[in-house]
């Protein structure tokens, strides 16, 4: 047995290596909308081609204005028509289905084509771009004018609407927070109106509106988000180096981390029993230095690589024991630290730290979506278009002042069995991020440490994952011991249940909604499940525990067939999670 995991283990090791080397071309992710007939019979996804209830989001049909003027158009005739709409972004990466108008005869607002520099003024540092613009384009446009957006999320290929839609952000408690909607001082947003406007009205929101704290973190559910303002600093240098340490004070830790550090976060390995501090912070422009952040994970990667990888998984992960998938799980960890996480000094070596660069070299990353097309031969791991890599994206915030105690309760669960962690630690661990609290309705209510976590996904519908009760016991105890708020645009079903309640600016946000969309046009079943306003975002049904759609309170909810019953946690005993075992009724354990 442990020969068969030496094995597996060398293998994923060859695979891993061949991976992080990457390609110089790649193909680009779909965009998710596509239709069969011109713009007619649509169908929208997310970035990783399913979302968590696995259904086809279909729609009757799409647009793709190129202008304000297009953009209005396609909203008054969905008003006049009283037809559902939504919003997709390009490269969309909501996990959620934010994006789906839910029926077959909805229409699918691509903002793909609105994505260009609208105006900037250096002297007051004001930056204005169209909605649909990626944050690859945003944080160039202003480097190349000697600005900086001060904060932003790691991966680039996300839009400027879809990281308001979601309340986007990076990791800060320093100054406005790393929220991207901390730094907007103005939007212009596409709304219904009466059919004596046309059926459809321009709203330009000022710094000094109330109803921008709505608009700024929005669910899509408000209108369309034309243009942004964003009000940027002058371009600056960060100096970053890397840390590891164990994890035995990580409790206490994260909880001064952010408050040391101005762009610091701290990636956690439980199984490994390690904690990987970053210390990032300003240094003077004249620091020496042109450093540069190409994150390993988000390169271009050899498709046949992806294919290969997915299939050691997968065997891995129904036939492997712990000691493989722990081996295998130490791999990735190595590497990226190996080869710094994929910074360089210089754009080409990495000569040690600290990496010093310039803002708009440093913040974010996502080459996979940048290189030339080269025919599948590479692509993002994620593509949906292969059988590469799938996953669940969880993220959930806890206040800060409840970290050290719910980073001490999962320790405790990781010390019942460190090995149960080891496929979280596979996908590179726990992202800690700090975000500090806002203003905007739906955004944080009080500093706090966001969560994020990658684990496997399995194409088959229905099948569990190894030590899936684990996971799902620390997801809800950070969501409901410690009243965690799951982020908009990840997370699956159950962890929107009763999420509005954490708001204490919901009701101001509903009746902006109220105001804006008295129809409810740009509303779904699911924004209006997650709004709290009707229904629950919970889908109960067999097997609905094991796909995330709800918490167990019944063994058919998990896979009795497969060894699988509802039980309680072993440290939040309150949690209901799928447990391989015993067979006894929940009411006698």
């Amino acid at each position: 047995m442990v020969m068969a995991g030496m094995r597996e283990s060398r293998a994923m090791r060859v695979l891993f290596l061949l991976l992080v080397l990457g390609l110089s071309g790649a193909s680009p992710p779909p965009e998710p909308v596509a239709c069969t007939r011109g713009t007619s019979d649509c169908t929208v996804t997310n970035a990783y081609g399913s979302f968590p209830d696995r259904a086809i989001c279909r729609a009757a049909n799409a647009t793709f204005p190129r202008t304000e003027q297009e953009l209005v158009a396609a909203v008054a005739a969905a008003a006049a028509a009283k037809r559902k709409v939504k919003v997709a972004t390009s490269h969309s990466h909501s996990f959620p289905k934010l994006a789906c108008p839910g029926g077959r005869d909805g229409t699918i607002i691509s903002t793909e084509k609105l994505n260009r520099t609208v105006s900037i003024n250096k002297g007051k540092r004001l930056l204005t771009v169209e909605s649909g613009m990626l944050l690859r384009d945003l944080i160039k446009v202003a480097g190349d004018n000697g600005l900086s957006l001060p904060h932003s999320p790691y991966w680039y290929g996300l839009t400027i609407g879809g990281m308001l839609a979601t309340g986007a952000h990076g990791s800060s408690l320093w100054g406005k927070g790393s929220a991207v909607h901390e730094y907007v001082v103005g939007l212009r947003i596409v709304t219904p109106a009466p059919a004596s406007q046309g059926f459809a009205v321009v709203r330009e929101l000022g710094a000094d509106d109330p109803d921008l704290d709505a608009a700024k973190v929005s669910l899509g559910v408000l209108g369309v988000i034309s243009q942004v303002t964003l009000e940027l600093q002058p371009l600056f240098k960060r100096a970053v180096k890397f840390v590891t340490r164990d994890d035995t004070d990580m409790a206490d830790k994260v909880a001064v981390w952010g408050g040391l550090h101005e762009f610091g976060d701290v990636l956690w390995l439980p199984s490994q029993g390690k904690a990987i501090y970053r210390e990032d912070d300003r240094v003077h422009v004249s620091t020496p230095g042109n450093g540069l952040n190409d994150f390993l994970g988000l390169r271009a990667q050899p498709t046949l690589g992806l294919l290969t990888a997915r299939a050691a998984e997968e065997r891995l992960e129904e036939n492997g024991t712990d000691i493989a998938r722990c081996l295998a799980a130490r791999l990735p960890a190595a590497t990226s630290e190996l080869q710094a996480y994929g910074f360089t000094n210089d754009g080409v070596f990495f000569t040690g730290y600290p990496v010093v660069g310039f803002q708009d070299r440093i913040q974010a990353f996502g080459t996979c979506i940048d290189s030339p097309e080269d025919g599948m031969l590479s692509a993002c791991r994620w593509d949906p278009r292969i059988r590469g890599g799938f996953m669940y994206n969880s993220g959930v915030s806890v206040a800060l002042s409840k970290a050290p105690a719910f980073v001490a309760d999962v320790q405790r669960l990781r010390d019942l069995d460190p090995a149960a962690f080891c496929g979280m630690d596979a996908k590179r661990g726990v992202l800690m991020r700090y975000v500090k609290a806002s203003s905007a309705y739906l955004g944080k209510a009080e500093d706090s440490l966001d969560l994020d976590a990658i684990y496997y996904r399995s194409y088959t519908e229905g099948t569990p994952r190894a030590h899936s009760d684990v996971y799902d016991e620390l997801e809800q105890m950070a969501l409901r011991k410690y009243g965690g708020a799951p982020h908009w645009g990840k997370n699956r079903n159950f962890a929107f249940d009763g999420a509005i309640a954490k708001y204490p600016k919901a009701a101001e946000f509903l009746e902006v909604k109220d105001r804006y969309d008295p129809d409810g046009i740009f509303s779904s079943e699911w924004s209006d499940q997650v709004l709290g306003i009707r229904g629950s975002p919970s889908v109960v049904r067999p097997g609905c525990a094991i796909e995330g759609l709800c918490v167990c309170s019944d063994d058919t909810h998990c896979a009795p067939e497969q060894g699988y019953f509802c039980r309680p946690g072993k440290v939040y005993t309150e949690a209901r999670v799928c447990t391989f075992g015993s067979a006894r009724p929940i009411d006698e354990l």
